[in-house]
């Protein structure tokens, strides 16, 4: 989970920048910080921890933390409790779903807990696809499947092109909030990828949507290399103790390296 934690602090800067940073553009600045991908992964590895509701957590960060930068239509979801999912495929399911993929130990009850804790709010089918493929893939890289195992999984289940080209990507590609332009994305630079921090660099390099990008990215990106410990370090004095302490104990419950 800490992975898409990272995603999202290191592309919280370039997310509205006019001009797409080059490769080697700084990790982390003083103005880097968390944002909603981080709350709401947070919720639900709190309600996974505790056993409680994906919709009571996901109403009660968004009170504890009502400056994060949510979406519209979560934000006014959110404003009332017990609101009816509201048929969103905003890239939000995909986000905030790494916890459910580190909690469970077989593919068929990370893709159900997937649909779960993205129907809430993201009940259209391209919501929930985001969610189920973003969570599939963490799932199978932690599991030790390949980078080939994991891109036929995923265009033969999800139906998602992932033969992209790096530069084009980067030349063409727009800031789009949806998972049907968001998950392709993520998932495509960290196949490319040959390290944690060459992933996210990569898939902020291409611009969009970048920390939400960089989140997706990051939770697959973590299952499969792992995380270097010095940028570990740095994204743990990013968070408040209560986020740090949700993040330790499902670490520590889940046993992530």
């Amino acid at each position: 989970m800490i992975g898409a934690i990272a995603g999202d602090i290191i592309g919280s800067i370039y997310e509205f920048d006019d001009e797409k940073p080059e490769y080697d553009f700084p990790l982390f600045t003083e103005n880097s910080h968390f944002t909603d991908d981080t709350i709401l992964s947070v919720a639900l590895a709190d309600s996974i921890l505790n056993n409680e509701d994906y919709r009571f957590k996901l109403y009660e960060y968004y009170h504890r933390y009502p400056y994060g930068g949510y979406g519209g239509f979560f934000h006014k979801w959110a404003e009332v409790k017990n609101s009816p999912p509201y048929n969103s495929y905003g890239n939000g399911s995909a986000m905030r779903v790494s916890p459910v993929a580190w909690a469970f130990n077989d593919l068929e009850t990370v893709l159900a807990k997937a649909k779960e804790s993205a129907e809430v709010t993201h009940n259209h089918p391209e919501g929930i696809k985001g969610a189920q493929a973003t969570a599939s893939a963490i799932f199978l890289a932690r599991s030790g499947s390949s980078k080939n195992e994991i891109k036929e999984y995923i265009e033969k289940n999800f139906a998602y092109f992932l033969d992209f080209d790096l530069e084009e990507l980067r030349k063409n590609y727009t800031f789009n909030e949806t998972c049907q332009k968001t998950v392709p994305q993520a998932i495509y630079t960290f196949l490319i990828s040959d390290s944690f921090e060459d992933s996210i660099r990569k898939a902020i390099y291409i611009g969009g949507d970048s920390d939400t990008l960089a989140c997706i990215n990051g939770s697959i990106a973590q299952a499969y290399y792992g995380i270097p410990k010095s940028i570990v370090e740095i994204v743990k004095q990013k968070l408040d103790d209560h986020l740090l302490k949700i993040v330790n104990d499902f670490t520590d419950k889940y046993k992530i390296l």
